[in-house]
């Protein structure tokens, strides 16, 4: 396992020793990794069903890519959705090895963090984590491209959004670093003119995007995909 779960469980059966009789509340359950268990097997059953497309481009994180219709964004690419929703980006590092390495992706398209900091992550824990996520891919594809988008901002979390601006800052400059690493910060698009979540780009829960705050996510996802990918533009 993990060495961060198994430091992550244990303080947290702690806090529950202290607290989980007042509160009632069990955190260790509630973000524990293998509640994904479910959805992990579902994408082994289904490529068992029907093989993933070779040499393709792996969307994986949280429920922004769960809900990202890649067949019709994206129809002059192989693609692979791997999301799965309200996971944190450590749950990624966590299942790589069952949904990251078997596809050997040409190149992978990132997006998680906005649960993890809902869940109390510091921007910090939030920049730790994505390095712990590529260090994992890097073991065994040391050279395919990360791309990874911005945390996104929401109406529904807008008390989030300092802490996301800053967890965007830490997550550009750590891929500056890396030639095989690219941001994509749809952050300040997402904004209105007085720096607030666009309701425009959001579904009716405020959280979640519509087909507009889609379709802005792959236009700059494409461009960059064109570019990592040496291919010509058109």
């Amino acid at each position: 396992m993990n060495t961060r779960f198994v430091d992550f469980r244990l303080r947290l059966v702690c806090g529950v020793l202290l607290l989980g009789t007042i509160t009632g509340v069990c955190f260790a359950e509630d973000r524990d990794p293998t509640r994904w268990e479910k959805a992990i097997k579902s994408f082994e059953k289904a490529d068992q069903q029907t093989l993933p497309p070779p040499n393709a481009i792996l969307f994986i994180g949280s429920s922004t890519i769960v809900g990202w219709d890649l067949k019709k964004c994206f129809p002059n690419r192989a693609t692979i959705n791997r999301g799965f929703g309200g996971s944190e980006i450590a749950d990624a590092t966590y299942y790589a090895e069952r949904v990251v390495f078997p596809y050997k992706p040409k190149a992978i398209v990132f997006y998680s963090g906005d649960n993890d900091i809902a869940n109390k992550n510091t921007a910090e824990q939030v920049l730790e984590d994505f390095k712990e996520f590529v260090s994992t891919v890097r073991k065994k594809l040391p050279d395919t491209p990360i791309i990874a988008l911005s945390v996104k901002p929401s109406i529904a979390r807008r008390k989030f959004l300092d802490t996301m601006r800053e967890a965007n800052r830490l997550l550009a400059e750590y891929c500056k670093s890396d030639p095989t690493l690219r941001f994509v910060d749809v952050f300040p698009e997402m904004l209105d003119a007085n720096g607030e979540p666009r309701a425009d780009l959001l579904r009716e829960d405020r959280l979640h995007m519509n087909d507009q705050g889609y379709a802005l996510f792959t236009a700059r996802v494409d461009a960059v995909l064109a570019e990592v990918l040496g291919e010509s533009k058109k």
